[in-house]
């Protein structure tokens, strides 16, 4: 199968492409008024709030502010403290934040510590190679295993083929899409290095059951890791607006790292995370040092080198600026408008919400293919998630869908959609080729297929069209 390019590189009939260093370089003025013509246009897509997900804040005031703050530090390598010594500041404060919105004071006996990542998978990756070496430091264990649910973000995956970790995958309960801790409670072993649960998860906005997960890692003295990089900067004001959010956070003892993304619904500029644990022994057994090289001494908290002091810098006037109060609002009227959305689907007896969604919720049919409710809301310019075993589509909803008349376009449009989804329960979807499963599950001929699809893809967007 041959990938039209076009489809990612849809600028060069417009602009040269170009596939060597300019001989000379050209305006600046003129740069900037190309790149403000592609931003502007690529910011159709999600202004009007039918977009799932992946802009969480979508005030362009609110990015100004940010760009303003990241201008005056972008230049900077925060690896460099002795010349940029207000990175320690930024990146402290943040994490001091971080903690107490998690209930860090909560915990007693140890002392909590946390680090700034690049992003959810950066904060993910660094958890499970700090729960790898921890172990291998304090227990000696040299074939570690980890254990998640099949709902957990596949980064966890990617951490396990990284570091060498065995990866164990829990399954769900269908009904809840909840882990199943009995399966966990069997499947732990003497070299089991962390579990994970996950708060909510990507694919249905749903929480693990993280207080029965830790009664079981606690009694084999087994980390707990909780993945909140979705909507860790929401669900806690979630539950203090009355939801009904269960308790994830540090004031669980067994709990001992949480993962929550500042890029998403903390408002941040795209590129970073926290990553907080109860113990800062865990986190410092990642920490790398090699006092021995001859360009000098060197020391890293992860596994980043250089780092833009910008980011961090945004990322701080983000969290002050919008403080509690700020931070609030935005959950209320988010929740608000999730509520409405999932309202209107309940309100069709051919669509079923799959599990107790929060502010993410997932919607799929036992009457017909989901992918035909998708197809027509693509017409209307909808853009949602999909899901596989079994079809769905997912919508995260954001800021910008709490735009005055969003909720009411969902609802109109979603009726239309399940109307036309009847009329055409016979036929095969347009898009259920591209995001739902293969009929009768998948197989290892199929997934070969799909993977080599899947790096023509990978190498479309990496490169110049021939």
């Amino acid at each position: 199968m041959k990938i039209d390019e076009s489809n990612f590189y849809p600028y060069q009939s417009r602009f040269p492409v170009l596939r060597r260093l300019p001989e000379t370089g050209r305006p600046r003025e003129e740069i900037l008024a190309e790149l403000r013509s592609l931003a502007t246009e690529e910011n159709t897509v999600w202004e009007t709030g039918k977009c799932s997900g992946t802009m969480y804040c979508g005030d362009h005031e609110h990015y100004r502010f940010l760009n303003q703050a990241f201008a005056l530090f972008g230049h900077e390598n925060v690896l460099q403290r002795d010349m940029c010594p207000s990175a320690t500041r930024f990146e402290g404060e943040i994490i001091a934040m971080a903690l107490d919105l998690f209930n860090a004071g909560a915990i007693q006996g140890t002392t909590p510590a946390g680090m700034v990542t690049t992003g959810g998978t950066g904060s993910i990756l660094h958890a499970m190679l700090a729960y790898r070496e921890y172990a291998r430091q304090k227990r000696g264990v040299v074939h570690p295993n980890m254990i998640k649910p099949e709902t957990a973000h596949p980064a966890f995956d990617k951490a396990a083929h990284l570091f060498g970790i065995e990866l164990r995958t829990a399954p769900i309960d269908p009904r809840t899409t909840l882990v199943d801790v009995d399966w966990v409670s069997k499947n732990i072993d003497d070299n089991t290095v962390v579990v994970v649960g996950s708060a909510g998860n990507y694919g249905y906005g749903t929480i693990d059951p993280i207080s029965q997960l830790a009664e079981v890692t606690l009694a084999r003295k087994v980390g707990l890791h909780v993945d909140g990089c979705l909507g860790g900067f929401l669900l806690p004001f979630g539950e203090q607006l009355g939801y009904d959010i269960p308790t994830f956070d540090f004031r669980i003892p067994g709990v001992t790292s949480i993962s929550a993304d500042t890029h998403k619904y903390g408002y941040a500029l795209k590129g970073t995370s926290t990553l907080l644990f109860r113990d800062k022994e865990i986190r410092n057994a990642i920490y790398f040092m090699m006092p021995e090289w001859s360009g000098g001494k060197y020391m890293s908290p992860g596994m980043e080198g250089s780092r833009s002091g910008g980011l961090i810098a945004a990322t701080w006037a983000a969290m002050v600026q919008l403080g509690r109060e700020g931070y609030m609002r935005y959950a209320k009227a988010i929740f608000e408008a999730s509520a409405a959305m999932q309202a209107a689907v309940r309100s069709h007896p051919e669509l079923r919400i799959l599990g107790k969604p929060t502010f993410l919720f997932s919607l799929t049919s036992d009457v017909f293919d989901i992918y035909h409710v998708n197809d027509f809301m693509r017409e209307r310019g909808w853009r949602f998630n999909g899901q596989q075993y079994p079809n769905a589509i997912h919508m995260a909803v954001t800021r910008p869908q709490t735009q005055p008349g969003v909720v009411e376009n969902f609802t109109k449009d979603l009726a239309e959609a399940v109307a036309y989804a009847k009329r055409h329960t016979g036929d095969a979807p347009r898009s259920g080729a591209i995001y739902g499963g293969i009929p009768g599950g998948m197989t290892p001929e199929a997934g070969e297929f799909i993977r080599a699809f899947m790096a023509q893809m990978l190498d479309s967007h990496q490169a110049v069209p021939e």
